[in-house]
Formats: C-alpha cells, structure tokens, sequence
C-alpha cells in the first residue's frame, strides 16, 4: 500500500514517477484494489475492490485509445518532486494506516505483536 500512496501523491506533485507511469493516480488505484482485493476475500470485498480493479484497468485502456488526451501536458518536475512525492506518500500511508483504516473500517492495517503471550 505504501508505493499506491506514493503514486497517489505523485499524480499531484508531477517528476520523473509521473514522467514514468504516465497516469500515477490510476496506478496507485489499481495497486491499491488489488491489494485489498488478495487480502479480503469474502464477497463484498471481491465486489468492491473487483469493480474499483475493473474501473481502473478500463480507464487506463480508454486513456491509451484517445486521440485527443484532452488536457494539456502538465509540466514535470525532476528528482526533487520525486522526494516530495516520496515523503508526502508516506506521511499518507502512516496517516491511513494507524488512523483511518483502525476508525473507519474498524479493522487494524498494521499487525500489532502479541505482548506477553
């Protein structure tokens, strides 16, 4: 989860990972439901994380069949924004994984050792 955060991140903070990957945020999403989707694996999961897998998987397909992209190109920064993407990636991870993901889902991301035991 932590390389979908930092592409995640990358799509807004455009260096060489966007130069690269062409479209970082689909990257991120597919990595992301992907995860997920080998991690759970009862039928609601396989919904939820399929379709977003799917979605994913289809726009990246429609993105390389344009003719037209549609917007202009972004201008893309170098290895500086690669660290900023890196750094902010992974603030994002640590933030999801020990606040969000244990309030929200209800379910720690992180394993915790069993003390004492």
């Amino acid at each position: 989860m932590w390389p979908a955060s930092i592409c995640i991140a990358a799509a807004y903070i455009p260096g060489n990972i966007k130069r690269v990957l062409k479209h970082p945020m689909l990257v991120g999403v597919k990595t992301w439901a992907f995860a997920h989707l080998c991690a759970n694996g009862d039928l609601g999961g396989i919904v939820l994380f399929g379709s977003v897998l799917a979605w994913a998987v289809y726009d990246r397909i429609t993105l390389k069949r344009r003719k037209d992209a549609g917007a202009p190109p972004i201008p893309v920064g170098g290895a500086k924004n690669d660290i900023i993407a890196i750094v902010i990636g992974t603030i994002i991870y640590l933030a999801l994984g020990f606040v969000f993901h244990p309030l929200v889902v209800g379910v720690p991301a992180f394993a915790t050792p069993a003390l004492g035991h």
